[in-house]
């Protein structure tokens, strides 16, 4: 949702923050809410490149999403995430400090015994932070990513991405070896059995040069990264507490999408096969078995660092491990992400979001 979806978790609390009539949360963050007056996804829309790469304010909340899996020419692993989420008080824009759209950034930088973290809080109307879909601008304050020029290419072919925080910085060029990817049926993404929906595309296919610099010291990488697109009112359930939300780069090229929404019935799955060429493959609801295999504590908290990841449909069995246990992204609601290794019946790399476990 990504179900990563978002660590929009903290979506949820700047409303509440910011507009103290905001309804009681339901769902994880409140993002099981209802969303009067907001447009809902409807199964069937055609997607419009490149004006979906862009903001859609008649939806409650929206993200553009990034995460890569790097390694230094010093030999060593690293991740890196990019984030920009929208929230609105009110569906609609505005000029000045009456436009109701909340805007929040997430970056950092994982190596193996260090977490980086920055959080950034932004209102629109006021050139603070906001997303242009051609030429494409992503931005909050000096965080952006930008659309790098690419005759006849899609506007997220080819991107730069830069953020800071304390102690860290980077910068990256991606680039697109593949295709744009729907999720769920032609990008309309159930999220619960009550039907709760999102509009969700991804580019899994970039390969990604660059540098971080990381408490005065640089390191030039390069590796592979995966955006997600998606947008939504009321994208769980009111009983969802939280997701398991894996991207999965195998080292055949192939990509996998998997993702489980907890509730108390056990959890609602979802998962998508991406063939080399971009093909997907949209597995239907059950096709996923996780399971956590080793704990550590982490902030005072246990939870499942390491996983086992069957699609018993594809013959598809893996066992992930976590560059580091201690990637635990300290914002205003807190969770845990961080870059992963996997391997069983294929060999990879990728990402693993987790919230809810507080």
């Amino acid at each position: 949702m990504n179900a990563r979806q978002v660590s929009a978790a903290t979506l949820g609390v700047a409303l509440m923050l910011l507009n103290p009539g905001y309804a009681i949360p339901q769902g994880f963050a409140g993002l099981g809410n209802t969303a009067e007056g907001f447009a809902s996804p409807r199964p069937g829309m055609q997607f419009s490149f490149p004006t979906d790469h862009g903001s859609h304010p008649d939806f409650r909340i929206e993200w553009w999403y990034v995460t890569a899996n790097l390694q230094g020419e010093d030999g060593a692993k690293y991740g890196v995430q990019w984030t920009l989420f929208r929230s609105a008080l009110a569906p609609k824009t505005a000029n000045g400090w009456s436009d109701p759209q909340l805007w929040l950034g997430h970056a950092a930088i994982t190596t193996k015994g260090q977490h980086f973290v920055s959080e950034k809080l932004g209102r629109g109307g006021v050139g603070q932070a906001g997303v242009v879909a051609q030429p494409f601008l992503a931005w909050l304050d000096d965080w952006e990513m930008k659309a790098l020029p690419k005759p006849g290419g899609d506007q997220l072919d080819r991107v730069s991405l830069q953020a800071s925080g304390k102690d860290f910085r980077y910068a990256l060029d991606l680039s697109a070896t593949g295709p744009l990817v729907l999720h769920g049926d032609r990008g309309y993404s159930v999220k619960s059995a009550e039907g709760q929906a999102s509009y969700y595309y991804s580019q899994p296919f970039y390969d990604v040069s660059g540098s971080l610099d990381m408490a005065g010291k640089t390191v030039l990488v390069t590796g592979k990264a995966w955006l997600d697109r998606e947008w939504s009112s009321q994208p769980l359930a009111a009983d969802q507490t939280g997701w398991d939300w894996f991207s999965l780069h195998l080292d055949s090229g192939e990509k996998v999408m998997a993702f489980r929404l907890r509730d108390g019935s056990g959890g609602y799955t979802s998962a998508n096969w991406i063939a080399r060429d971009g093909t997907p493959t949209v597995l239907p609801p059950g096709s996923l078995e996780i399971s956590s295999v080793r704990s550590a504590r982490v902030e005072n908290r246990d939870l499942p660092v390491a996983w086992r990841v069957r699609i018993p449909k594809r013959g598809f069995d893996v066992t992930t491990s976590p560059l580091n246990d201690q990637a635990w992204m300290k914002t205003t609601t807190p969770y845990w992400e961080g870059p992963i290794i996997f391997e069983g019946s294929a060999k990879g790399q990728g990402y693993l979001e987790m919230t809810g476990y507080e």
